[in-house]
């Protein structure tokens, strides 16, 4: 495991060594407050390892994260929360998003979706 640099240092956050294999990743994170070592208290986010049409659905993919941490911004947007800041945050994930469709949408359209080949 390795250390991930993050902007929080109240949160410890590791990751498994990168797969050279599919696209030197990581696959799983684990997150928790820095210097409580706890179980209870630590998030696991484990990705899809390996492709889909291979080894079925494992794993998170980068868009369901992006579009869990949407919806988040998108009801603070709704209440008393509400703000340029995450309005501009909001706008940045949807264009990531789009960017991440849009890639995917070109390997469907080349027959390469869901395999290792690039």
């Amino acid at each position: 495991m390795r250390v991930v640099e993050t902007s929080s240092p109240e949160f410890l956050v590791m990751a498994d060594d990168r797969d050279p294999e599919n696209g030197n990743s990581s696959h799983l994170y684990l997150a928790s407050v820095a210097g409580v070592e706890d179980a209870e208290n630590c998030l696991e986010i484990e990705f899809q390892h390996g492709p889909v049409k291979e080894v079925g659905i494992n794993g998170a993919t980068n868009e369901v994260l992006i579009e869990i941490v949407m919806d988040r911004l998108a009801g603070f947007q709704t209440g008393k929360f509400a703000c340029l800041a995450n309005a501009n945050a909001l706008h940045s994930l949807e264009d990531a998003l789009r960017h991440l469709q849009s890639r995917t949408a070109d390997r469907v359209s080349r027959g390469v979706e869901g395999t290792n080949q690039q």
